[in-house]
């Protein structure tokens, strides 16, 4: 089976409080729809963190700083294994403008399950909820749409 080895941003409000994690749904291709953390394929010659700015720039004209490898996911889709590195992210410069996705939102810890994930990405929610400050709860933080 062909290995796709991809990066995954986990895009926070604050990479030391992460009340907020931001989630994209897919633009395009059969998971169309389907809700995941923005990223793509690393390039010949890139870091997986240089990758991650590379896609970030490209899908959602952002500049981000890339924080710590959360974890790296292993999935057997049908046609293919994904194997994607996934590191918490906070907005640098810019505005998240979605290109590729369909929709996007800002979740709370309390709403991460609000949203259709895709399978790779499903498998990261209960880590993510860990490490999330629940804060933004107590703050009235809500699942915000673009």
């Amino acid at each position: 089976m062909k290995t796709i080895r991809v990066v995954a941003a986990i895009i926070c409000d604050s990479l030391q409080t992460k009340t907020k994690i931001f989630a994209t749904a897919r633009g395009y291709g059969e998971y169309k729809g389907g809700w995941e953390f923005p990223g793509g394929k690393i390039e010949p010659r890139e870091t997986p963190k240089e990758a991650l700015v590379r896609e970030i720039r490209e899908e959602l004209d952002t500049v981000i700083r890339v924080g710590e490898l959360l974890q790296t996911v292993e999935y057997d889709y049908p046609a293919f294994h994904l194997s994607m590195d996934c590191f918490f992210a906070e907005v640098a410069e810019g505005n998240l403008e979605l290109k590729e996705a369909e929709a996007a939102r800002w979740l709370t810890a309390d709403t991460l399950h609000s949203v259709d994930w895709l399978p790779a990405d499903r498998q990261l929610i209960e880590l993510i909820a860990a490490q999330m400050d629940n804060k933004g709860i107590e703050l009235g933080v809500k699942d915000d749409k673009l």
